[in-house]
């Protein structure tokens, strides 16, 4: 039961992951800590094991979000590159930080991020990019809009590869991908459309992941046996996340993804407290 139960939240985590471009780990890593009460094999699960296990999965989530958004033309492998210059260097200093962060501790920050994030999301219809002319330094992609017709958008390079060093620590230090915040900063920031913005956050999702897993694994932080069940659902999730995608606007998805984010980020922060 155990079992399939771990391959049920890879698969959720995979879809919620990629249909937002948020990676899944902040489905993986709450899962985890809270089944101890419910499952025996979850009892000794520390928030590095969750973390470092989360991070490995993830690799294969983005993997499969971004093999699914290849095949409908929606990643930008430049500037994917670009960001993840900053975003990789970040997770491997978060995942070394994670290392001295206790039980209640970690619930306690991972707790206010999450509540943080479920704002964000809440942020992220209502806010419009700043529309700006294209500067001397900036970087120009152009893609095809949804009438046929070449558009383009432009960011610069410094701001994106700091902003992206700071996603990639949050990322390492609590196991959740980073797209949660990276997204909305391409969108708002940086004028991706947000479909390119979505599909491109998942390859850098991959990028990051297989960075950070590098120092979780080399401190032990990974159980593989967790890590071997969560890998299928979390594949099938991101190519099914990917699909939903391009089909619909995955609002009612983001709202309920909203709810939970709050009550798990409340209960995460109270026993961080008490």
């Amino acid at each position: 039961m155990e079992w399939i139960f771990l391959v049920l939240i890879g698969f959720i985590a995979g879809t919620i992951g990629s249909l937002v471009g948020l990676g899944g780990g902040i489905v993986v890593v709450p899962a985890m800590l809270f089944s101890s009460a419910y499952f025996t094999i979850f009892e000794n699960v520390t928030p590095q094991t969750a973390v470092g296990t989360s991070l490995l999965v993830v690799i294969f989530t983005g993997l499969s979000s971004t093999l699914a958004y290849m095949k409908v033309k929606k990643v930008d492998y430049k500037s994917g590159f670009i960001f993840f210059i900053g975003s990789g260097p970040g997770g491997l200093i978060g995942a070394y930080v994670n290392k001295f962060f206790d039980v209640e501790s970690f619930s306690l920050y991972f707790g206010i991020f999450m509540i943080a994030v479920s704002i964000l999301l809440m942020m992220r219809d209502r806010l419009k990019p700043k529309y700006r002319e294209p500067g001397g330094n900036d970087i120009i992609r152009s893609y095809l809009n949804e009438d046929g017709e070449e558009a383009s958008y432009f960011y610069k390079p410094v701001p994106a590869v700091l902003i992206s060093f700071a996603v990639g620590f949050i990322s390492g230090l609590f196991g959740i991908g980073g797209g949660s915040l990276l997204v909305p900063v391409m969108v708002l920031l940086f004028l991706f459309p947000a479909h390119i913005a979505v599909a491109t956050s998942m390859f850098i999702i991959f990028l990051s992941g297989l960075s950070s897993s590098v120092i979780h694994v080399a401190l032990g932080n990974v159980n593989w046996l967790f890590a071997l069940a969560l890998i299928p659902g979390a594949w099938a999730g991101g190519k099914a996340g990917a699909y939903i995608a391009t089909r619909l606007s995955g609002k009612d998805v983001i709202n309920l993804l909203r709810l939970v984010l709050i009550v798990v980020g409340l209960k995460l922060i109270y026993e961080g407290i008490f």
